[in-house]
């Protein structure tokens, strides 16, 4: 196992892990995910994470280097809203941040999930989020597939919005290969998100990250770090490997989560997640840990057999 000297976090920007193009858009490979500024699990789960917390922790990530940042209307809890968090932290935004956001889901104003968005829904999904963030216009717009196995309806409805000039490029989530020919077929998808993690092995989501790769699409996978442990956050335990690798890095077993994920393929980008400025610091570091080849070697097997 080749080592490596510890890394200086605080001074590692969000491009050490280089960029990717989203359509026209150039963003770092490492991003944020807005879900846990909530809660301290997920946006319905756990107490969220102080106000003025969680502005500084925006803030710090665009200082980093952080120019693509994933959210949603549903992403709030009793006291915080994502959304308004971004909104508040970084507006005026920059002309060089990209915002993700998804559609698909609904939850009532008490939190309680409804049924999944009609077609004809989306337009109010897409305005909501534009209201939210004080936006005119939306970077990228994911369909999140709710267990439907056709996404053609659905999709065509972004696309038309797309076309009206409220979104500029479209994505999907929870999708199979499948989908993405589908959806390719009504309009260009320029990234696609799905659950996916070291020891999370799913023969979909391995195939939908090669189709990805193969057609110069951007695969955003969620839960990169919890892996199995997805919304309730990561095991209190890693496996040994993990262990063992990072300890030899100097690093957390969560960068070397992370890191192994960006070695998937120059396609794929990270959207960790945090209201803790530290783990806000080591996150964006991880980008710029490189995995021994006999490190990776080992995590693909424990990935294998799905740990």
């Amino acid at each position: 196992m080749c080592e490596t000297p510890p890394m200086t976090s605080e001074t590692i920007t969000a491009n050490a892990a280089g960029t990717w193009k989203l359509g026209d858009l150039n963003v770092n490979r490492i991003g944020f995910g807005a879900m846990r500024l909530t809660g301290s699990a997920a946006f319905h789960l756990g107490t969220p994470s102080d106000r003025e917390r969680s502005i500084t922790v925006l803030r710090r990530a665009v200082e980093l280097g952080v120019n693509h940042i994933d959210t949603a209307a549903f992403y709030f809890s009793s006291l915080r809203s994502a959304n308004e968090l971004i909104n508040r932290a970084l507006a005026p935004y920059r002309d060089d941040l990209v915002i993700a956001a998804k559609v698909g889901p609904f939850r009532d104003y008490s939190g309680e999930w409804g049924t999944a968005a009609r077609p004809e829904d989306l337009r109010g999904h897409v305005e909501e989020n534009l209201r939210q963030l004080g936006r005119d216009h939306l970077d990228v717009v994911y369909l999140r597939r709710m267990g439907q196995e056709s996404i053609a309806e659905h999709f065509g409805a972004l696309a038309e919005l797309r076309e009206a000039g409220l979104i500029r490029h479209l994505g999907i989530s929870d999708v199979r290969p499948e989908h993405i020919a589908e959806a390719q077929a009504i309009a260009p998808v320029v990234s696609v998100q799905n659950k996916y993690g070291l020891g999370s092995a799913n023969p979909d989501a391995d195939a939908v990250l090669r189709t990805c790769g193969e057609q110069d699409i951007a695969f955003v996978p969620f839960f990169a770090i919890a892996g199995e442990g997805g919304a309730r956050g990561p095991a209190d335990r890693d496996d040994e490997a993990v262990s063992d690798i990072a300890r030899a890095h100097g690093v957390t077993p969560a960068q070397v989560r992370l890191a192994w994920t960006l070695h998937q393929g120059p396609h794929v980008l990270a959207i960790p997640g945090t209201g803790n400025p530290d783990h806000l610091v080591e996150n964006v570091a991880a980008g710029a840990l490189r995995l021994a080849d006999e490190d990776v070697a080992r995590l693909n097997a424990l990935h294998r057999q799905g740990k």
